[in-house]
């Protein structure tokens, strides 16, 4: 996992353009309850890289990168909702209990 600092985000983004890179940023819009990350946190992805930044980590995270892939390969923007308010006695519980609305966007020279 990368940095939690907007700056490190900026200066990825900025790099892996100028290299010709289309990536994927994700920005966490609203939040409801208890969530790891506020508004505003930032994840970029660029397959087969390291993150640099984070929404929250965990298996909602997973959902967003996958959700990322596919506006690198699609270059249409996704809005993703990370539930974490599953029951505590599932086998992956989510112990945070809120939720997060995500916009994942690609980004492209």
């Amino acid at each position: 996992m990368g940095s939690h600092n907007d700056y490190d985000v900026f200066q990825a983004i900025a790099a892996k353009v100028r290299d010709g890179r289309t990536i994927a940023l994700a920005t966490i819009v609203s939040v409801k309850g208890s969530v790891p990350r506020g508004v505003g946190a930032k994840m970029l992805v660029d397959p087969g890289e390291d993150l640099v930044g984070t929404v929250g980590g965990g298996c909602g995270e997973g959902e967003v990168i996958e959700a990322a892939q596919e506006v690198i390969r699609t270059g249409e923007p996704q809005m993703v909702r990370v539930d974490l308010t599953e029951d505590l006695l599932s086998l992956s519980p989510a112990v945070c209990g809120g939720t997060m609305d995500i916009f994942v966007e690609a980004i492209r020279e």
